[in-house]
C-alpha cells in the first residue's frame, strides 16, 4: 500500500471510530433520560411544638339549620373531625412529619402504606377545617366581581358552574369531596377526590391545585337529615357558601 493511501485510510478509520463512539454515547443518554423532577416546594416550616387541635366552628351548631341540622353538626364537628385530629397526633409521632405544620404534611404526603394513616387523618383535619370556613349561617351571597368573571369565563355562567360542581359532588363513589380550585395556570377547574384526599396533595392528587371551595360528601355530613338524597344536600349547600371567604381564597391563589 502506498504511504499516501495508508495515511488516508488511517484518517478515515479514526473518524469512523470517533463517530461510532459519539453515536453510542448518544444512545446511552437516550436510554437513561433525566429523572422526573418533583414539584419544587419551599422548605417545611417544622418546629410545630404543640399538638394539632380541633378548631372552633365560629358559629353555633344549630346556626346552619334548616340546611344542615344541629345534630349533624354536633357529630360531624365534635366527633368526626375531632377523631381526625386525635388520630393525626398519634400518627405523626416518631415520624419525619412529627414537627411539620399541617400544610407541609399535606403537600408532602405520599401514597405509601406507611403514610396511609397520616394521609387519611391529615387530610381529614385539613379538609374539615377548610369546610367550616366555607359555610356560614348567612351564606349564599355572591362571589366577588373578579371571581364571578373567572367563573363565567371558565364555565359559561354561574348556573353552569353550579351544574358542573354538583355533578362532581354527585359522582363521587362512596365518600369524598368536590372542589373548585385554581390551577397552576391560574384558571379555575372543578374536581373531586376520594376519602380525605385533596388537590393540595401533590404526590396523591390526579389534578393538583389550590382549593377555594369544597364540599364534603361523606354520608356523615348529611345522612341524618337527607338520608340517601345526596343531591338535596348539595342543593342546600349553595345556601350556605361563604362567598366572601371563597373570593379571598381566589385572590390569594393568584386567580
Amino acid at each position: 500500500m502506498e504511504k499516501r493511501t495508508f495515511l488516508k485510510t488511517g484518517i478515515f478509520m479514526g473518524i469512523a471510530a470517533a463517530t461510532t463512539s459519539f453515536l453510542e454515547a448518544c444512545k446511552t443518554v437516550d436510554k437513561n433520560p433525566p429523572s422526573t423532577v418533583a414539584p419544587t416546594l419551599p422548605p417545611p416550616k417544622l418546629r410545630r411544638t404543640t399538638p394539632f387541635t380541633l378548631p372552633p366552628l365560629g358559629y353555633d351548631v344549630a346556626a346552619l339549620e334548616p340546611h344542615i341540622d344541629k345534630m349533624t353538626m354536633e357529630i360531624h364537628h365534635g366527633k368526626h373531625h375531632n377523631a381526625y385530629v386525635n388520630n393525626l397526633n398519634d400518627a405523626v409521632k416518631d415520624t419525619v412529619y412529627a414537627e411539620y405544620e399541617l400544610e407541609d404534611i399535606i403537600a408532602r404526603i405520599s401514597t405509601s402504606d406507611t403514610d396511609k394513616k397520616i394521609r387519611n387523618n391529615g387530610g381529614g383535619h385539613w379538609n374539615h377545617s377548610f369546610f367550616w370556613k366555607t359555610i356560614v349561617p348567612d351564606g349564599g351571597n355572591a362571589p366577588s366581581a373578579n371571581l364571578a368573571a373567572a367563573i363565567n369565563a371558565t364555565f359559561g355562567s354561574q348556573d353552569k358552574f353550579k351544574e358542573q360542581f354538583s355533578n362532581a359532588a354527585k359522582s363521587v363513589f362512596g365518600s369524598g369531596w368536590a372542589w373548585l380550585c385554581v390551577g397552576k395556570d391560574k384558571k379555575l377547574f372543578v374536581s373531586s377526590t376520594p376519602n380525605q384526599d385533596n388537590p393540595l396533595m401533590l404526590n396523591v392528587s390526579k389534578q393538583p391545585g389550590t382549593p377555594i371551595l369544597g364540599l364534603d360528601v361523606w354520608e356523615h355530613a348529611y345522612y341524618l337529615k337527607y338520608q340517601n338524597k345526596r343531591p338535596d344536600y348539595i342543593t342546600a349547600f349553595y345556601n350556605l357558601i361563604n362567598w366572601k371567604v371563597v373570593s379571598e381564597r381566589f385572590e390569594k391563589a393568584g386567580g
